[in-house]
């Protein structure tokens, strides 16, 4: 029997509509600045920073635009990663990611598709950003051609994302058993 292929991206065009795990790059994102205590009357400070992203919201809701703010996460090529923690330079620090055994994280493939080459990239689900609808069909129009996740890895992103943040702490839990 054949190897079936499963590819990890595709390359989708401006005319197509933004999905689940559509890259979006330089994309700005809007963060309160410092620890203002904001007073009656008075505007917030916010920062903008511009990441790449991974586009988290439903395809569906994306597709009937059924949300007026789209869920987006950072993504970070692995080697920018291994200059900010010394743990995923080691082969284990990369294998407990590649495993999927670091909650506010998830591991992507290497993109091997001409003209789009990236490295193994990591998702930040501890950095969730909510950015309006009009302004990501602005920016993906702009953009061009896009990087898009395809199932069923980026049916593992949602279900990893969703791991993130269904944890619940107890507050006694049940003894280690020896």
């Amino acid at each position: 029997m054949p190897e079936r292929k499963y590819p990890w991206y595709d390359i989708v065009d401006t005319t197509e509509f933004v999905l689940q795990g559509d890259f979006l790059l330089s994309c700005p994102v809007f963060v309160p600045s410092g620890s203002t205590q904001l007073k009656e009357g008075e505007t917030f400070p916010i920062e903008i920073i511009e990441y790449d992203v991974i586009v988290m919201s439903q395809s569906c809701d994306l597709v009937q635009k059924k949300i007026d703010l789209v869920l987006v996460c950072p993504i970070w090529l692995l080697t920018e990663m291994e200059k900010q923690n010394d743990f995923f330079k080691k082969p284990e620090g990369k294998e407990t990611l590649r495993q999927g055994n670091m909650p506010g994280y998830h591991l992507l493939n290497k993109c091997e598709i001409e003209g789009a080459k990236m490295d193994y990239m990591v998702v930040d689900f501890r950095h969730s950003y909510s950015l309006p609808f009009t302004l990501i069909n602005d920016i993906s129009g702009k953009q061009g051609k896009r990087l898009r996740l395809l199932p069923p890895y980026r049916e593992h992103l949602s279900q990893a994302y969703a791991r993130f943040f269904m944890r619940v702490g107890l507050p006694i839990d049940i003894p280690k058993f020896k």
